[in-house]
Parts: structure tokens; C-alpha cells; sequence
């Protein structure tokens, strides 16, 4: 049998962000994208993002977006009102992310009832093809790339660092590396599991690492 295109594979690229890993176990999701991709492409039109009310005052810290602090989460829906849509819209599928571990090991700490496929790492695919690059900043692999201005158009009202900007983001950047690597027509999901992909158990510590500012 033929193995799946990694274009007709089912993934979803997701972008997290949260109170950060200095809070451990008591870290918040603020903000949450969920991009599906057609074609290995962002479907915009099935997209979907929203911010979250982690249930305490939120305080600016340097690493939190503005807009994620404050009165600005005071309307949003809370993660018990929004665990069942997300949990519908990601188990069973393959999550794409930057630096993907970091984003699943929250989402495996506030819903672990939630299963996905398979995580599949666009940080790991950039330092399979580019070991000479020395960091990985999302933000900094689209300008190297010019995607910047692409994921600028998609997501016109978003920013670096704001989920729905960096998920657009990460998808593009996927299709992008994809296309370097040997025979990119017969690109396999089993080939890119191998070489950027990650077991969701061995994602998901019990207490986060620090290695989490390159994002």
C-alpha cells in the first residue's frame, strides 16, 4: 500500500500561549490557534483562535504578549467552556508546531484527556536541514525565508507572539522546508514523522524544561 502524502495527511498546526514554564505546574493557557491544513497549506477559512481566561489576574511580564494581561482576558472564555471544542478539533490529528513539544506539553497539562496522531516539529525539521542555523526564532526563520509578509496578509490584525500569527506562521514555514528536502513529490507523513516528528509520551514531562525562549 502506498504511504500517505504528507499533503493529504490529517495536521493541524497549533500555537499556544501561555502564563510561561518559570510557573510549572500552575502555568495558564492565555491564547490558543487552531489551523488546519488543505494541501499542506493554512485553511484559513477553518482556522480558529481565541484567548482564555485563566481564572486570575494576569500581571505584564516581558515574555507575555501585550493584550494577554489584565482586563483584556476578563471576557474571554474560560478553558472549561472551551475544553470540548478543543479537544474535538485536535484529537486523532497530527499537531504541528515551533518548537511543538513546548506548546503539547501545556496542552497535555490543562487537557489530558486529549489524544492526538502524532506531534510533528517545525524546529526540528529546520536543524535537520540547516544545522549551520544556531537558533531557530520563528519570527527569524520566516524573515530568512520571506514568508513574513505572507503570514502578514493571512493574519492582518495579528502579530510574533500572538497565536494565531505564529501558527499561520509555522504552517508556512513547514510547506517551505518540506520543499528542501530530497524528493519532495513522494514527501511521505511516515518521512516527515522520521525526521521532525515526536511521541506525544515522550513530549509531555512532568515538569517543563526551561528551553523555552526561542520560540
Amino acid at each position: 500500500m502506498p504511504e500517505l502524502p504528507w499533503t493529504d495527511a490529517d495536521l493541524v498546526v497549533i500555537d499556544l500561549e501561555g502564563t510561561g514554564g518559570q510557573d510549572r505546574r500552575d502555568e495558564a493557557i492565555l491564547e490558543i490557534a487552531i489551523v488546519p491544513l488543505a494541501d499542506g497549506r493554512p485553511d484559513m477559512r477553518a482556522a480558529w483562535d481565541t484567548t482564555i481566561n485563566p481564572g486570575r489576574w494576569i500581571n505584564p511580564r516581558p515574555w507575555i504578549s501585550p493584550g494577554l494581561t489584565g482586563d483584556a482576558l476578563a471576557g474571554a472564555p474560560t478553558l472549561d467552556e472551551l475544553r470540548d471544542t478543543i479537544v474535538k478539533k485536535l484529537s486523532g490529528r497530527v499537531l504541528v508546531g515551533h518548537n511543538v513539544g513546548v506548546d503539547w506539553r501545556l496542552l497535555h497539562l490543562r487537557l489530558p484527556e486529549l489524544e492526538p496522531a502524532g506531534l510533528i516539529d517545525t524546529a526540528a525539521l529546520t536543524r535537520h536541514l540547516r544545522p549551520d542555523i544556531k537558533r531557530w526564532n520563528l519570527a527569524g526563520l520566516l524573515d530568512q525565508y520571506t514568508l513574513t509578509d505572507h503570514v502578514n496578509a493571512l493574519v492582518p490584525h495579528g502579530r510574533p507572539h500572538r497565536a494565531l500569527w505564529d501558527a499561520v506562521g509555522a504552517a508556512l514555514l513547514l510547506a517551505e522546508l518540506v520543499s528542501q528536502l530530497p524528493d519532495t513529490a513522494d514527501t511521505s507523513l511516515s518521512v516527515l514523522q522520521h525526521v521532525a516528528g515526536r511521541a506525544p509520551a515522550e513530549s509531555a514531562p512532568a515538569e517543563p524544561d526551561q528551553l523555552t525562549l526561542d520560540l
